[in-house]
């Protein structure tokens, strides 16, 4: 076996065998399996938990009227009752809030006050606010003595369908497609990449830093050359940082799958009542639709036919390929340089000078990939998919939506170089400051030992 494949297996038994590794390979899929679980659990148990409202002293004499049970609310109106008794009788009456309402102004407005015995939620305060300004619309447009109102309002309050169909030459007149589903994949590719750079490009330098403190580098490189070092070194991580990203989506998937065969519910309804739980705990409505009525919207089970149609429009071989590619390749340009600051230093505490310059392309290129989902062929999108320390997120983001040949190969290319220069150069830092100790490297000294020949 070659040095540098005796480091690679070095470098990841080590790590691999480490309770920290353990742990995190274990827990972590638990963790992102109780966020998908938790919001369903809210929304399926709250028909069960709804909270009661006591309507007291309802001064407009409209609003009372027409409060209906909704979301997880459970109105009570009270006749007759002075809101100061129902305060002192609230826990007796089995009641959560009071919910007291002023007369009609001379606009035809109202205002409302809740009483409760602990702070009310924001959830609950926007629910209750939107239920009275329904009732008061629709109270404000009665007194306008509009003929076939309510005909009226059932035919404007209509939401056009808008459906995307992509073209090919083979199929003329297209087959639908969903938006969704190209924003998916390539948030999930670019997130991923820069997750996994961020991550284990930390524990490149970490490694870099520990074995240059504890002095066992110098016995090291004494049997090996400092370049094999670093490439053994930052290739066993890329093959722990795999082993852990496969069991997570593994060990995901299973919990999943067996949450859902243990309550009897399918993935497609977890998914949809999940996106109505969020709704609903947000509290916050978008574009003039309660929260219920905006998770339905979002109706995955009724998209499925749409779902498998769009990925049959993708070109999901290439889109893999280019996740492959492109985190390689990322991973490789951004390991090195972090290798390379964690030889400039003693210890951690050291690193955040040298860091800054590498970590603000990075979340820049996050910052370029949300943007590009909006407009994937903007020149911000283009021009941050081929400079190659942004390339990585920006490119698997714009892939599935269709990316020209010129600017998918100039990308590569750009980005392999700029490896192969920023890999020889962090090398000849690593040459040197691997043995360096008792000073903090400055950037004279970094720029020093670039000229200094092999």
């Amino acid at each position: 076996m070659s040095k540098i494949g005796i480091i690679i297996s070095r470098e990841y038994a080590t790590r691999v065998k480490k309770k920290s590794f353990i742990i995190a390979t274990f827990l972590a899929p638990f963790l992102l399996a109780l966020m998908f679980v938790i919001p369903w659990l809210v929304m399926s148990n709250s028909s069960d938990n709804k909270l009661r409202v006591i309507v007291v002293d309802d001064q407009s004499e409209v609003i009372y009227q027409k409060l209906q049970d909704h979301d997880n609310i459970k109105y009570r109106v009270v006749d007759h009752a002075s809101a100061e008794v129902m305060k002192q009788e609230l826990k007796a009456e089995h009641g959560y809030a009071i919910l007291q309402i002023s007369p009609l102004d001379s606009l035809n407005n109202v205002s409302a006050s809740i009483f409760c015995n602990e702070q009310v939620s924001l959830a609950l305060k926007s629910q209750i606010q939107s239920h009275i300004n329904k009732i008061l619309a629709e109270h404000k447009l009665e007194s306008y003595d509009i003929p076939n109102l309510d005909a009226v309002l059932k035919n404007i309050n209509h939401e056009a369908t808008v459906k995307t169909f992509q073209l090919s030459k083979k199929d003329k007149e297209g087959k639908e497609t969903s938006v969704g589903v190209y924003m998916g994949i390539g948030y999930a590719s670019g997130f991923i990449i820069y997750f996994f750079i961020f991550m284990f490009g930390g524990l490149v330098m970490n490694g870099v830093v520990e074995e240059k403190s504890n002095r066992i580098i110098e016995v090291i490189v004494s049997s090996v050359k400092p370049m094999q070092l670093m490439l053994g070194k930052i290739i066993g991580i890329a093959l722990v940082a795999i082993t852990q990203f496969t069991a997570w989506v593994v060990l995901t998937f299973l919990i999943l799958t067996g949450v859902g065969l243990f309550t009897g519910n399918s993935a497609t309804e977890m998914a949809k009542q999940n996106t109505q739980a969020q709704a609903m705990i947000s509290g916050v409505e978008t574009t003039g639709i309660d929260a219920a009525a905006a998770a339905e919207a979002i109706d995955i089970s009724s998209a499925d036919n749409t779902f498998f149609s769009t990925l049959s429009q993708m070109n999901i071989l290439g889109i893999i390929g280019t996740f492959l590619l492109y985190f390689l390749l990322g991973y490789l340009l951004y390991a090195s340089m972090f290798a390379a600051v964690g030889a400039c230093v003693d210890n951690q505490a050291d690193t955040q000078q040298l860091l800054f310059p590498i970590t603000i392309p990075l979340i820049l290129g996050l910052f370029i990939m949300m943007s590009a989902f909006q407009n994937p062929n903007s020149s911000l999108a283009i021009w941050g998919s081929i400079i190659p320390f942004t390339s990585p997120m920006v490119m698997v983001a714009r892939f599935s939506y269709g990316v020209p040949a010129w600017q998918y190969i100039l990308s590569v290319t750009l980005l392999l170089g700029t490896f192969l220069f920023m890999g020889w150069v962090s090398a000849k830092i690593y040459r040197i400051g691997i043995l360096s100790y008792g000073k903090k490297a400055g950037w004279k000294d970094i720029f020093r030992w670039l000229k200094i020949n092999d």
